[in-house]
């Protein structure tokens, strides 16, 4: 095994200790380090070897549930999964990696009490290097947009944007003003992928089926707008499955705008392209994702996009113990017909990428030859509310309940740990059996908004 220098940086290496340092906990940084403590558990536990992991989070996001986290489908805390119990061997350090200097193999980085103690950002030295720090919702210079929108990337934006829904029909419920029942009642979202598709899906149909609720709301009452600026949505399911879910949407009212942008969103005015104007308090923006900032404050090398140049054995190419995998990096894909075709920075191949990443930051520590990164897109599922779906796997074409079912089984052996599979099938029966929540819990936001308010201090004025 190859061993590591001596005391280099401020947190130092341990003599005859290999550190390999993992940047990120998503999905290529947790299951990396997790197929590491698995494969290194002797080396491990003889302290030849150390796994340190820098996220942001100490949760790993299983993103795909995010939808149904927001609808209501699934608690919360069962869409995330908690590294420190999975990682046991790992040292997890909840920080940001904000630089790296590959070529002195140290990297500089802030925790939560960085601020307090007042001594600046930490360096630690490491001899492996794994990139994961996935990616970052990707903005446009859109006014009013940084004020206005929200995103939804992350369960705390998920589970925000399902109260505030619901907090939309309360308003709506309860003014006089038509002006504002209209905005209240007006959602939009801009970009048609996975995240804008599915979260658009399954609240249309959680606010539809809460609608019944409420004397003086009903679902035609309620205007759902997805902006889009390509001719299609959904262009990972294929052309066909593509217009199959327009025209479903559709169906349900749903006012789908293709070649349309979001020009301004200022004043809670959704200005489009084609000239229309909609008054909404809702913007959803789910137009995109770009490489995370962290990866210009490196010396690795990045393509024209940002991302890691890596090579098929998923080494950053030209460098020497450097890893990269997942959004963060552009991995050649062997199997494409077309030379120079990268494998799409998706779930799929970035826990399959993390396998072969772990399995080859162990065969170089045991001067083994390295394996290529190889697998074939077996295809895409989409959820589009509860009992609706598209699917498009390996050749077939699925819509409907088939489809809705195969995007609930195809995830549910993706989520990590018997743990979550377990919790998750269980509110899945559960709800199945009894009626949905339709409960706002807006007051999570601020937690001391009422003891505030009794020791004398005002409530928080609320941004929606």
């Amino acid at each position: 095994m190859v061993k590591a220098a001596i005391s280099r940086g401020t947190t130092p290496v341990p003599p005859d200790c290999v550190r390999i340092l993992v940047v990120g906990g998503g999905y290529v940084g947790m299951y990396t380090a997790l197929r590491l403590q698995r494969k290194l558990k002797r080396e491990l536990k003889r302290g030849e070897v150390e796994i340190v992991v820098i996220t942001p989070d100490p949760y790993m996001t299983y993103q795909p549930f995010l939808p149904e986290a927001a609808a209501g489908s699934i608690s919360p805390r069962h869409v995330v999964v908690p590294l420190r119990r999975v990682l046991d061997k790992c040292r997890i350090v909840i920080g940001e990696v904000e630089t790296v200097d590959h070529a002195k193999r140290t990297a500089t980085f802030t925790t939560l009490a960085t601020e307090e103690e007042g001594t600046g950002p930490v360096q630690i030295a490491y001899d492996h290097l794994v990139m994961a720090p996935g990616s970052i919702a990707r903005t446009l210079p859109v006014p009013g947009l940084a004020e206005y929108a929200i995103g939804f990337k992350t369960v705390e934006e998920a589970i925000g944007l399902r109260n505030h829904v619901i907090e939309q029909m309360d308003i709506a419920s309860s003014t006089r003003d038509p002006a504002i029942r209209d905005a209240a009642l007006t959602f939009v979202f801009v970009g048609g992928g996975y995240a804008g598709v599915e979260a658009l899906g399954e609240l249309e149909d959680m606010a539809r089926y809460a609608s019944r609720y409420y004397h003086n709301i009903k679902p035609e009452d309620m205007k759902w707008i997805l902006v889009e600026a390509t001719g299609r949505i959904l262009p990972e399911v294929g052309e066909e499955m593509g217009k199959y879910t327009v025209r479903e949407l559709r169906r349900r009212n749903i006012d789908v705008r293709l070649d349309t942008r979001l020009d301004s969103c200022e004043d809670r005015v959704a200005v489009l392209s084609d000239g229309a104007r909609h008054p909404t308090r809702t913007v959803v923006w789910t137009a995109g994702v770009k490489p995370h900032p962290v990866l210009a404050a490196s010396d690795l090398p990045l393509n024209e996009r940002g991302r890691l140049t890596c090579t098929a054995q998923l080494t950053v190419e030209g460098t020497t113990h450097a890893w990269g995998a997942g959004d963060a990096a552009a991995v050649p894909d062997v199997t494409a017909d077309r030379p120079g075709t990268e494998c799409a920075p998706n779930a799929q191949h970035a826990v399959r990428q993390a396998k072969v990443l772990g399995d080859n930051i162990v065969a170089s520590l045991h001067d083994r030859p390295l394996q290529e990164y190889t697998h074939k897109y077996v295809g895409s599922v989409a959820s589009l509310g509860l009992h609706k779906g598209v699917a498009h796997v390996y050749g077939r074409k699925l819509k409907g309940y088939p489809a809705w079912f195969m995007h609930r089984v195809y995830h549910l052996s993706r989520v990590p740990t018997i743990n979550r599979k377990s919790r998750v099938l269980a509110e899945w029966t559960l709800s199945g059996l009894f009626k949905r929540e339709i409960v706002s819990l807006g007051s999570l936001e601020h937690p001391r908004a009422e003891f505030e308010l009794a020791a004398g201090g005002e409530r928080p004025k609320e941004s929606s």
